[in-house]
């Protein structure tokens, strides 16, 4: 999907969250990236051959 130079980072590659996006809803938590992954406010990804990415957020500590 991506035609811009340079080229995105892959679906299936670890930095596929680094695309640019194209279609953004942030009113409804959601982002679809150049490479056809959607990203997800809780940072899960539903890639475009139907994987799910878990949400992968890291936890806050606190003191």
């Amino acid at each position: 999907m991506c035609t811009h130079t340079p080229k995105c980072p892959a679906a299936d590659s670890t930095d596929r969250e680094a695309a640019r996006i194209v279609a953004g809803h942030p009113e409804q938590g959601w982002s679809l990236l150049c490479n056809g992954v959607l990203i997800f406010e809780d940072t899960g990804d539903l890639l475009p051959d139907g994987r799910v990415i878990a949400p992968h957020r890291s936890l806050a500590v606190t003191a």
